[in-house]
C-alpha cells in the first residue's frame, strides 16, 4: 500500500524530491522499517535513537505543511495514514 502509494508520487513529481511531502514519505517508509526491525531486535538502541531523530524530522516537517497550507497536509495524512499532529 506504502509503495504504491510511493510510486504514484514518485511519478506525479519526480523532480520535487525536495517537497515536504516526498521527504515526510521517504521519512514515513523509513519509520515503518525500523519500526519492523526493532520489533525483532528490542535492544538494538542506536537504531531506537535513529528512529527518534526521523520521528522529530517528520513531526517538524508536518507542522510546517500544517502551518502553510492546511489543504495538502490534510491530504498527505490522509494518504500516508498517519495520526494528525496535537497542535498547543
Amino acid at each position: 500500500m506504502i509503495k504504491n502509494a510511493f510510486i504514484s508520487f514518485q511519478e506525479k513529481k519526480e523532480e520535487s524530491r525536495g517537497s515536504v511531502e516526498f521527504q515526510v514519505l521517504s521519512f514515513t517508509n523509513k519509520i515503518r522499517r525500523l519500526t519492523s526491525h526493532l520489533e525483532l531486535h528490542r535492544k538494538d538502541y542506536l537504531s531506537q535513537r535513529g528512529l527518534r531523530k526521523i520521528l522529530g524530522k517528520r513531526q517538524r516537517l508536518l507542522a510546517y505543511l500544517s502551518k502553510k497550507n492546511r489543504v495538502r497536509y490534510k491530504e498527505l495524512i490522509n494518504q500516508l495514514n498517519i495520526r494528525e499532529l496535537k497542535t498547543r
